[in-house]
């Protein structure tokens, strides 16, 4: 797809530059007095987590910020694979790969040996992070990931919309109130900043609140949680351009080093003109700030084209610009319980995305790390406030993800003194020096971080089962469920298996059966699934609330080795009657491609089989035996509830069984 010709044009990319023009900004309505769920933001981290919340139609969710209606361009770019597999849990990847800038090679580009002060290409490369997923890494404005969310938030059951023009104040906890989840133990209050009724005072009152709020969170400030780490005392600028060149990589995500005037990364952005460069500038004093900085978009211009020597870069237009100094920071936790939580007290508020984690723009971490923060905790909170699990759920989620931030510091810090020129202090003092070779190595050996798909959670009680690795090499417990195609039993159809693990938050079980026909009732998988079907000590019955569909709450899937079964021989389980016409569901069994063996693709024993317990985030939680039936019931007594607790209000329960 093409756009941006004539100029850039925010807004809906599906409709022609001619016609587009950007969205009305919102009407303002009154915040509710009391919500379950109250997100304070609305970047990738504050939307994805609004977007998981509006799933529910009982939990009552608001999400609220400051700026006067949604992004329309500007801040970061990058879509990783890991982030566009996400989306597809929430059905919008097709149309973000649609109009993404895919990135399929890399370019290095060193000073000349002969004309120093020119630069000359060293090679081309295709991408490291090909094949680590079936998307592709691509490159789009952060505001089209921002207006697919909000649509799929518009258009849920619960309708939910963004209140803008709002101040955050303060923020009282109740600490005695944190244990009993019927009660409102925050109360927040903003003030209005539009033109209509500028400081007015509004009060809510929430069961949880996430502050996703950005590097600058007041959210937590207000809970009195410090970041950890430091400046490398540099300062980059980034611009957004539409330009006429002849340097022969524009459309290639390239790193250039010049010997004299530092450095320039250029990423290639949608619709095939459009192209971000973050551009190199000088060392910051040790008290000094980028934002003080008495430079401009015709500095930034004027310091690409010395670096770009001896190509020429006309600028015909800035899109968006801005100059940021580099540093690394992490929140010391990410909830607001005391260190050792010595009184065991229940996380109520969290930080998410940059209120936790601050870094350089030029890895594209940011975005891709702050919406896997909220897609990690959506579910875990609304399964407590559903009644389906324990409350220490919510502890897993600072531990998981602030394990993430600090690897992404890490690797944030290396790509920085990696990428520039003229090193840091601590760098300078050091005497090491860098070129585009050590950006090359550093990419191919963090390539799965980089993409996300190699992010793995600790041992926890939802993340076990490492003693049955073997029975499932490619799929890792703790990252991921590595998407494979095989074919459905009902019609033939190749489907990624992956693509089943929606954001509802379900958990889901694949059986991987073994060489045995599962139709044989002595066969390992047809017992198995007898026992989930039939057996008091089944997490499906256990944990399914009566009247529900048999999947509501856990869904379960299997792959065969044989293709010529029949559906209605393999039990209600797996050819279950759902709905309020008891229709059949035709889409739980498959089996293996023959030119893309998942068997093969994912290392799964074909002597013995397995199942594969994926959590409501696509990451696996366990791995064991089909046998092991047991072993699986103690796997969900481990947090889940049985028979759903009064934690919503009762009277909200009985509205939504009326409508």
């Amino acid at each position: 797809m093409q756009y941006h010709l004539n100029g850039f044009k925010p807004g809906n990319l599906q409709i022609p530059d001619a016609a587009r023009i950007p969205a009305a900004l919102p009407p303002i309505t009154d915040l509710p007095t009391e919500v379950d769920v109250l997100i304070v933001g609305c970047g990738p981290a504050g939307l994805t987590m609004a977007r998981q919340m509006a799933e529910f139609a009982d939990i009552k969710t608001s999400i609220v910020d400051l700026k006067p209606g949604p992004m329309l361009f500007g801040q970061a770019d990058g879509i990783s694979c890991r982030t566009q597999e996400i989306l597809e849990a929430f059905n919008c990847s097709e149309i973000l790969a649609k109009e993404t800038y895919q990135l399929y090679k890399n370019a290095f580009w060193e000073p000349d040996t002969k004309q120093p002060q020119n630069i000359r290409r060293k090679h081309k490369v295709d991408d490291a992070r090909l094949g680590l997923s079936e998307f592709v890494h691509g490159v789009v404005n952060q505001s089209r990931l921002h207006d697919l969310l909000l649509e799929g938030m518009e258009n849920s059951v619960t309708h939910l919309v963004p209140h803008y023009n709002r101040r955050l104040l303060t923020l009282d906890t109740e600490h005695s109130l944190y244990n009993d989840l019927s009660a409102y133990p925050i109360t927040a209050s903003f003030e209005r900043t539009d033109a209509e009724q500028p400081g007015k005072v509004e009060t809510m009152r929430a069961r949880f609140v996430i502050g996703c709020d950005g590097g600058k969170s007041v959210v937590r400030k207000q809970l009195s949680i410090s970041m950890e780490g430091d400046s490398a005392n540099k300062s980059w600028g980034v611009m957004d351009i539409l330009a006429v060149t002849d340097f022969p990589d524009i459309r290639i995500k390239s790193f250039i080093q010049s010997r004299d005037n530092g450095a320039v990364m250029i990423v290639p952005r949608e619709g095939g003109y459009l192209v971000r460069l973050y551009v190199e500038l000088d060392l910051l004093e040790a008290d000094q700030r980028a934002c003080n900085l008495d430079l401009g978009v015709d500095d930034i211009i004027a310091k690409a084209k010395r670096i770009m020597t001896p190509y020429t870069l006309d600028v015909k237009e800035v899109a968006w610009w801005s100059i940021y100094e580099v540093g690394q920071r992490v929140a010391e936790r990410f909830d607001d319980t005391p260190a050792g939580n010595p009184q065991e007290l229940t996380p109520r508020a969290f930080i998410a995305g940059d209120a936790g984690h601050t870094h350089s723009p030029k890895g594209g971490w940011g975005l891709n790390t702050s919406l896997p923060d909220t897609f990690n905790l959506g579910w875990k909170i609304a399964a407590v406030l559903q009644g389906k699990a324990h409350s220490r759920l919510l502890s897993t989620y600072g531990p998981e993800r602030r394990k993430v931030a600090q690897m992404l510091i890490a690797a944030d810090r290396k790509m920085s003194a990696l990428v520039a020129t003229r090193p840091s202090a601590k760098v300078a003092e050091s005497g090491t020096k860098t070129n585009t070779a050590d950006i090359e190595k550093f990419i191919a050996r963090q390539n799965g971080f980089i993409a996300g798909t190699s992010i793995e959670y600790n041992p926890s009680f939802i993340c076990t089962g490492f003693e049955h690795q073997h029975l499932a090499t490619g799929f890792k417990i703790g990252q991921r469920f590595h998407s494979a195609k095989a074919a459905r039993l009902a019609d033939g159809c190749p489907v990624h298996l992956g693509h089943l693990n929606k954001a509802d938050g379900r958990w889901r079980i694949f059986i991987f059966g073994d060489e045995e026909c599962p139709t044989d009732t002595a066969s390992a998988a047809n017992q198995l699934v007898e026992f989930l079907a039939h057996s008091k000590s089944s997490p499906i019955r256990r944990y399914t609330p009566d009247g529900a569909d048999i999947d509501a709450v856990i869904d379960v899937c299997a792959v065969f080795q044989q293709d010529d079964l029949s559906l209605q021989d393999l039990g209600p389980l797996l050819w279950p009657a759902k709905g309020i016409y008891a229709l059949r569901d035709y889409e739980k069994v498959f089996y293996p491609l023959a030119h893309e063996d998942i068997y093969q693709l994912r290392g799964i024993d074909r002597s013995n089989g397995c199942m594969v317990i994926v959590r409501p985030d696509q990451h696996i939680a366990n791995i064991l035996p089909l046998a092991a039936s047991d072993e699986l019931g103690e796997f969900f007594a481990g947090f889940m509830l049985a028979g759903r607790q009064v934690v919503l209000d009762c009277h909200r329960r009985q509205y939504l069984r009326r409508n």
